[in-house]
């Protein structure tokens, strides 16, 4: 993309690794005394097959996951430098104030009141000469709320709109949706899964990583009876404040749903089936929770997948419906921005999270500092 000149007050990189597992989306932000950001570069390095095989083996206990962790957090850090190098390309690391880091989930338990990202912040500011700003979850989930989601804060702060009541859906993994009401507290949570089994069902079934623009759950037909038992899943009846992980929607769940079918059905009719699923998850989120709604914008991985934003247009008739790129940031990067705004807003020391979104007893500042 092209880069504009840099005159914003302060500058961050941002680092996204996200639960697709697919690689690290990185920016360089110009944000404003005001807070507000702007977007000046982005940068892409996706994961090996093998880093990609290690992280996925990392979610479930094996033996000697401890080193495991520890030597796979230095290999994503070395990941993240090179990341961060391509992104200036040219621009002093001095001029940077901070790296944005959200490191990698291999665990998100609240409810035990741990989350887990890894990523060596301290090697990350070692290899890069600039200050890191990470481990922005845990904060949050010691003040009692559940650490996720962390970017309607940022939301607010750059896609809030005075006069219309706006929905921004981040459909990566997971599925989240924050709700800007014009007037009105801030509100969100996750929906559900977002590409997270789409793309498990067909690595097992086709050897690919991701269904590119939906095209073969667009082979398929909706089964209507495993909808309605995906549908019945515990998480997606729980009240908000919540979030949800590989802990929650994994294809050993999936394994045992298609069990309690009692009958075989095509592998293309279940991607078919998962498609919808993800679809009706986040629409029913946003009729039952987002009342009066009127738009509703979508970054992360899902904008790209057509078959799935024809099916939330279809389910939501009366909200227009449009990618991210509608209000001047490409969906792509929305997250990553937000984690480059997150760093600046610790480094300011002021709070990340919105208690009313996590359920915290109150606004924290969140994110460890390993100093440049």
């Amino acid at each position: 993309m092209s880069t504009p000149p840099i005159h914003e007050t302060e500058h961050y990189v941002g680092l996204m690794s996200g639960t697709s597992l697919d690689g690290v989306d990185a920016v360089l932000a110009g944000i404003s005394s005001a807070g507000q950001p702007r977007l000046l570069r982005s940068h892409y390095l996706p994961y090996a097959d093998s880093l990609r095989a290690q992280l996925l083996a990392l979610h479930a206990p094996q033996p000697d996951e401890i080193h495991l962790a520890a030597v796979t957090a230095n290999q994503l850090a070395r990941l993240y430098a090179d990341a961060v190098k391509g992104l200036l390309d040219g621009i002093a690391p001095a001029t940077v104030r901070a790296i944005g880091c959200h490191g990698q989930t291999l665990r998100h338990r609240p409810a035990d009141s741990y989350t887990l990202q890894i990523g060596n912040a301290a090697l990350l500011a070692e290899l890069t000469g600039i200050t890191v700003v990470a481990d922005f979850r845990s904060r949050d989930i010691a003040a009692g709320g559940q650490g996720a989601p962390l970017v309607p804060a940022f939301h607010a702060q750059a896609l809030r709109h005075p006069d219309a009541h706006r929905v921004i859906a981040n459909i990566g993994g997971i599925a989240n949706i924050t709700d800007l009401p014009a007037n009105g507290a801030v509100r969100g949570w996750d929906t559900g899964p977002g590409n997270m089994l789409l793309d498990a069902w067909i690595k097992r079934h086709r050897g690919a990583h991701y269904d590119r623009d939906g095209a073969w759950a667009a082979g398929g037909s909706v089964d209507a009876a495993l909808l309605d038992l995906l549908a019945q899943h515990a998480y997606l009846k729980q009240a908000p404040p919540k979030s949800a992980g590989r802990e929650q929607f994994n294809l050993d769940w999936l394994d045992t749903t298609l069990a309690r079918l009692g009958r075989a059905i095509d592998p293309t009719d279940v991607q078919a089936t998962l498609l919808e699923f993800t679809a009706m998850s986040l629409c029913n989120a946003v009729s039952r929770d987002c009342g009066g709604a009127q738009e509703l914008y979508v970054c992360g991985g899902g904008a790209h997948n057509g078959v799935l934003m024809q099916r939330i247009l279809a389910r939501l008739p009366n909200v227009r419906v449009a990618t991210t790129a509608a209000l001047g940031i490409e969906p792509d990067w929305v997250e990553a921005l937000a984690f480059a705004w997150l760093a600046r807003q610790a480094l300011h020391h002021k709070p990340g999270n919105l208690p009313a979104v996590t359920g915290a007893r109150g606004e924290r500042i969140l994110g460890a500092i390993y100093p440049a």
